[in-house]
């Protein structure tokens, strides 16, 4: 047994950013042991590429540590690469590489080794390249939980938003949410803001989908049709739900001083407001899995991989939100 709880953190994409956001992040303390999943090689080549002094700690089942590692040190469960990497060159021979290091990140916390999952960036168009069907983080680790649905958050100071439908053509939305797929989701949400964010009762406000809110149904009728109904049904449940609301009027300071968190229907509803809001400073968050992960707001930036021109925010903000995941579920 540990004396404290370990936490996982996946390099992501060797040839973008990850390799340096876990090295720069080992420069500070932190409050929990936190191993990272990747290449040892690849670490200490970029740290010499960085200029930077970091001391590379082992770390694997059966030789846990049983502390966090000390300013300018970090914990690195080896994880081989297929080919050598060159700073901001894709190259599908490492696909399976960042797959294996996901898989030990997720089943490590569902073994109950890690008490949550940290992931930086990964490249999905070259992992699809090497000819491994993959669609993101957050499909893979439903595939490995045997998870049947998840949902997308994002979350900065102030605000959360959570997405009915995610990665759809515009034209596919209206159809895609159902009664059944809104109730699913806005359970899930107000189940994990209880379980792993510690809110009693959360208020959520939940935005329509049609500009108005549908305007009593002259813009539109889904929110006469399926969404109030099914929001009236989950208040029968017990659920604080307001809405359905017009978007343009959701985000503002009237109604979000008194919420929890925001359920929009589609991606690019509710993801510009929160991205204006606190780009750089906000998190992804995987809900309905029986794991914790968190994740950074931004992609893999081959073009500043090796450079040293990179902020590392977002990544402590992912780190900070799984502690505290963590904290509420304990």
């Amino acid at each position: 047994m540990t004396a404290q709880p370990l936490f996982a953190l996946t390099a992501g994409e060797p040839a973008g950013i990850g390799p340096d956001l876990c090295l720069l992040l080992a420069r500070q303390a932190q409050p929990y042991p936190l191993i990272a999943i990747a290449s040892r090689a690849l670490l200490a080549e970029r740290a010499r590429q960085l200029s930077l002094d970091i001391q590379l700690i082992d770390a694997e089942p059966d030789l846990w540590p049983s502390a966090p590692a000390p300013a300018g040190s970090l914990y690195v469960w080896d994880t081989p690469l297929a080919a050598p990497v060159v700073s901001g060159q894709l190259d599908p021979a490492n696909a399976g590489y960042v797959l294996e290091t996901l898989k030990r990140a997720g089943q490590g916390c569902l073994d109950g080794h890690f008490a949550g999952m940290i992931t930086a960036p990964v490249h999905k168009g070259v992992i699809n390249q090497a000819g491994i069907a993959f669609s993101g983080h957050t499909e893979f680790l439903a595939d490995l939980t045997h998870t049947e649905q998840v949902v997308m958050m994002l979350a900065t100071h102030g605000l959360r938003v959570a997405l009915v439908t995610t990665h759809l053509p515009l034209k596919d939305v209206a159809t895609a949410i159902t009664a059944e797929r809104l109730a699913r989701v806005t359970r899930i949400l107000d189940h994990d803001l209880r379980s792993k964010f510690g809110i009693a009762r959360p208020r959520i406000l939940v935005c329509g989908l049609n500009p108005h809110a549908g305007e009593g149904g002259h813009l539109g009728r889904e929110e006469i049709e399926v969404i109030e109904p099914t929001l009236e049904q989950l208040r029968g449940e017990g659920l604080e739900l307001i809405g359905p609301l017009p978007a343009d009027t959701l985000f503002t300071p009237k109604y979000l001083e008194h919420c929890d968190a925001v359920l929009a229907m589609y991606h690019d509803q509710g993801l510009p407001v929160l991205k204006f809001k606190g780009f750089g400073a906000a998190v992804n968050v995987t809900l309905g899995l029986p794991i914790i992960r968190t994740s950074v707001d931004h992609g893999t930036a081959l073009d500043l991989a090796g450079s040293g021109r990179i902020d590392c925010g977002s990544l402590q903000v992912a780190l900070v939100t799984a502690y505290q995941m963590a904290d509420s579920r304990r």
